[in-house]
């Protein structure tokens, strides 16, 4: 047996309240770069595995931003574009944000072995609960596309004392008809699964366009290694159940919504529909102009804008300069409230060039 030695501690200094030596605090730093750079865990729940992504350090008092990709995406496809944009940092310095990958969708995932049963929707949206007890966070402000703001929308209606706010881009809340049941199901027999999922994310005027934002994702979605993962993720969606919201009842949202959809997006009925469904009071719909069927990925600049203001009337970030969305909308309220005296603001917005009101209220052309 080595000889064991004795070692002479000497006692540092107590620490008084409010002091900590340069070593715990480089330390802190170190940590806190660390955590602003991305951490990804991964939790398990009762109905498999799921990868998230935390950046940056929680605030007191105030929620996590927590995001939900589409079909065909993972977080960083879905959301990079947006949160890199210049003004998100002012917000992103005021929240911690959480990114979801629906399971299989994460970067080096491995394919799910033939008969793998995936998540449905709603069973997606109950994973949620998981993340937020691995992180202790007590409430959300969520922002989904497609299926994923249908799996928030989900994860709302169960939770709603753990939601703030909701940003939905392109949602449908309603479960496929036989109608379109029959019409997915001839598509699948003449198009490949990714011309589906890309039909789903991009206008018909986009695909034919070709863009390079078009071209580069065809190339990620068509060469993916887990693309037979993106087809069960793809399956679950046209296998929602309808959300069956209601104006008046309590199957609906509870918390500040805002609806987004470009005006040439392939969702724009659908989201139309679902405004339609929602308190008037809670819900603001934004159809943003020239920016087709993904506004987070052609327009960043509108649509942190809008996100903005949406923190704005939650009660956050007060003192945030106001943006040239907010400046426009400000101006316009004095027309708005007289047209509906019983609301203080309206919740209706419209970056459309169209001057045809859209429902459920009074609707202002804001141009960016």
């Amino acid at each position: 047996m080595a000889e064991l030695q004795e070692v002479q501690i000497t006692e540092e200094k107590p620490l008084l309240p409010g002091q900590a030596p340069a070593a715990a605090k480089e330390a802190e730093l170190a940590a806190r770069i660390l955590l602003d750079q991305g951490q990804t865990h991964s939790v398990e729940t009762p109905y498999g595995s799921v990868t998230f992504t935390v950046y940056g350090t929680p605030k007191p008092k105030r929620p996590a931003i927590l995001t939900y990709h589409d079909v065909g995406l993972n977080f960083k496809s879905c959301f990079q574009t947006l949160f890199q944009f210049g003004d998100m940092q002012e917000i992103l310095q005021n929240f911690v944000r959480v990114h979801i990958d629906a399971p299989g969708m994460e970067e080096g995932a491995a394919v799910f072995p033939l008969g793998y049963q995936y998540p449905s929707l709603d069973q997606l949206a109950d994973m949620i609960p998981c993340i937020l007890q691995f992180l202790n966070f007590s409430t959300i402000i969520g922002i989904g596309v497609g299926a994923g703001a249908y799996v928030l929308s989900r994860y709302a209606l169960s939770h709603p004392e753990t939601v703030e706010g909701l940003v939905l881009i392109n949602i449908d809340p309603n479960a496929k008809g036989w109608m379109d049941w029959a019409a997915h199901k001839l598509t699948g027999l003449t198009s490949s699964v990714p011309e589906m999922i890309l039909a789903h994310l991009f206008s018909q005027e986009e695909l034919s366009g070709s863009s390079e934002l078009v071209q580069r994702y065809r190339e990620v979605i068509v060469h993916a290694p887990n693309l037979p993962n993106m087809e069960l993720y793809w399956n679950s969606y046209n296998n929602r159940r309808d959300l069956n919201f209601e104006r008046g009842s309590d199957i609906t949202l509870k918390c500040p919504v805002m609806l987004v959809v470009g005006d040439q997006a392939p969702h724009e009925d659908a989201v139309v529909e679902c405004n339609s469904k929602l308190d008037p009071t809670q819900t603001s719909f934004l159809k943003m102009a020239d920016s087709g069927g993904q506004p987070q990925l052609t327009q960043p600049a509108k649509l942190t804008e809008a996100f903005k203001y949406f923190l704005q009337g939650m009660g956050y970030m007060a003192s945030s300069c106001m943006t040239r969305l907010s400046r426009s909308r400000t101006a316009s309220l004095t027309s708005a409230t007289s047209i509906d005296g019983s609301r203080s603001r309206s919740r209706t917005l419209s970056q459309s060039s169209e001057s045809g009101p859209l429902p459920p209220g009074p609707t202002m052309e804001v141009s960016c």
